[in-house]
């Protein structure tokens, strides 16, 4: 299944071509406008062994923008905003692929081009002694900890381009 295609926004934005692990590449358009956590709501996805999405909840398809049909056999990477480093994933995977709980925050890339803050919480699906895919439950994040988190995500960004922050 194809990804499906992101429309320059009415507002304006940035472009930029984004590259995945498997070498595709995607065209995205990035606003800087933010769009406030659902309050006293969680977020909930999950995912096949390779990170397709196979359950969206109603919250998750709201805040996302995406209708369900676009989100289900999916790669949950279609929300990776440009601004998060690699590092932060690569941590999330190696972390489900060894059996462990993940957490931590991340700013998700919205269908319109603007994005929203979340504290996820990633565990592996277990049945029958077996990881069968994933789950993860966004909470509302601190504003503080967003502001943090901008910081040392751009440092890590800088540094991944083999630059300095």
């Amino acid at each position: 299944m194809a990804m499906p295609t992101m429309q320059p926004p009415a507002e304006p934005a940035r472009q930029c071509e984004y590259k995945y692990f498997d070498g595709a590449t995607r065209t995205l358009y990035v606003t800087e406008k933010e769009f406030p956590y659902p309050e006293g709501r969680l977020i909930i996805s999950r995912t096949d062994l390779n990170g397709i999405i196979t359950h969206a909840n109603e919250a998750f398809v709201e805040l996302s923008g995406w209708n369900r049909e676009d989100l289900i056999g999916q790669p949950h990477a279609i929300l990776r905003h440009p601004d998060m480093p690699a590092a932060a994933f690569k941590d999330l995977w190696d972390t489900l692929k060894a059996g462990k709980k993940w957490f931590g925050y991340v700013k998700n890339l919205r269908k319109d081009g603007g994005h929203y803050w979340v504290y996820a919480t990633a565990v592996p699906n277990v049945r029958n002694g077996q990881v069968v895919g994933y789950t993860s439950v966004r909470r509302e994040p601190s504003r503080k900890k967003i502001e943090e988190m901008t910081a040392l995500y751009k440092k890590m960004l800088a540094e991944e381009k083999g630059g300095q922050a």
